[in-house]
């Protein structure tokens, strides 16, 4: 029997080791490819010399043009049977001209985060605003609404995202999907081999600085938390690792204040394995948080904010501590940092929350089922869908002859 085939539509290359994303992407080409599935990968971006080199584990890639007809001839020739939108402006690019050429074809977006929600809350926090609902219904909203509308599913990575949308914009839940970044049973089991606290030292931050949320937990760091905290722990040293730093990242760097800007680290789980405790005084963002997954996964206790630990550990108690205000948080990171039991105890609590709510297994035997359902009576589906039929085809007539009159303009 012939092996169905997979295309994953990205605007970047698989980077696990530089961001949470780069992770979750490639956990989705694996269990496509356990499910017996050929996977293609396609983006717009030119090669990375951190991404994965895709050949070496089966994957077919290439560089793809937006708005030039090259990749219609290239997705005739391919005739998916699922194709996978990595994030919505790829669906919002690739999405019409999937639905024109091989309409038969289940289309899946993955959201990585709701980029509406993101937004809002970064203008209300520069804003010096409390983030409302009303703030969510931007000109971002519409395009990104409208693409989950016009997908056969959409995969969240946060609950509260999914309940959002069928509250606030009446998504109907048969086209979401709650799929986290998880974890293998491998690497839980690894839990009781993780460096003692007594062989820790310092605080460590990490996260891709192309991210804008990273960026600003560095400054709060920088100017709110590290000048107190240091105060507190004089021989206690902050590490700040990510992918990308700018160099503007790295005037941050201080060693007379014991604030080190590290760079992209080799290893997520050296660095904050090695450390006693992880920092991520999250101010603004969506979706679940990479780096403090890795935290509980590595058994390093971490203090964050309400938007950091969002949609993380339903009511199991926190690896840490969750305090909005900086005088509570940094009395918690030192209490952390100082108290071997109630260590201990945050770090098993983490170590609870993955067992209980990021098993891999779960997730990906009711992925495999909701996909098989899905391509057993795709025409159904789409009836019940007729909002992101309806914008299915006016996206199909305005966007064909507007990505038209681009490839015509780019030809001059």
């Amino acid at each position: 029997m012939q092996n169905k085939k997979l295309l994953i539509i990205s605007s970047v290359w698989v980077e696990p080791n530089s961001s949470a994303a780069g992770s979750r992407m490639l956990q989705l080409i694996v269990f496509f490819q356990s499910q017996a599935y050929d996977v293609a990968y396609a983006s717009t971006s030119v090669s990375s010399d951190f991404a994965v080199d895709l050949s070496a584990i089966g994957v077919e890639s290439r560089v793809v043009m937006m708005n030039n007809v090259s990749f219609d001839d290239f997705i005739c020739e391919l005739q998916p049977d699922v194709v996978l939108f990595d994030r919505f402006m790829v669906e919002e690019q690739f999405g019409w001209r999937v639905a024109k050429h091989c309409p038969k074809a289940l289309r899946v977006l993955d959201t990585e985060d709701l980029h509406c929600l993101r937004d809002a809350r970064q203008s209300a926090y520069k804003k010096k605003l409390e983030s409302t609902t009303d703030m969510l219904f931007s000109d971002v909203a519409k395009r990104e609404v409208a693409s989950i509308f016009r997908s056969d599913l959409t995969l969240m990575i946060s609950e509260y995202e999914m309940e959002l949308l069928q509250s606030v914009f009446k998504v109907d839940k048969c086209l979401l999907f709650y799929l986290p970044i998880v974890v293998e049973a491998s690497v839980m089991n690894k839990f009781e081999n993780r460096l003692p606290f007594d062989e820790r030292k310092d605080f460590v931050f990490i996260g891709n600085f192309l991210h804008e949320p990273n960026w600003n937990c560095v400054q709060v760091l920088k100017t709110e938390i590290w000048p107190l905290l240091s105060k507190q722990l004089p021989k206690a040293n902050l590490l700040i690792y990510g992918a990308y730093p700018s160099h503007k990242v790295f005037q941050l760097d201080n060693p007379k204040e014991r604030f080190y800007i590290k760079g992209r680290a080799e290893s997520a789980q050296q660095v904050i394995e090695s450390a006693k405790v992880l920092l991520a005084p999250i101010r603004f963002g969506a979706g679940i948080k990479g780096k403090l997954l890795e935290a509980m996964l590595y058994g390093t206790p971490s203090v964050t904010t309400s938007v950091g630990a969002e949609s993380m550990h339903d009511n199991l108690s926190w690896n840490g501590f969750i305090e909005d205000d900086n005088e509570s948080f940094i009395e918690k990171a030192v209490a952390l940092y100082t108290d071997e039991p109630l260590w201990k105890l945050k770090q098993y609590q983490g170590f609870t929350i993955i067992q209980n709510r990021f098993a891999a297994t779960d997730f990906f035997e009711r992925l495999h089922a909701a996909i098989q359902f899905l391509l057993s009576d795709l025409e159904t589906h789409r009836r019940h869908n007729f909002i992101g039929s309806m914008l299915q085809h006016h996206t199909l007539q305005s966007t064909h002859y507007m990505a038209k009159w681009i490839e015509e303009k780019n030809k001059k």
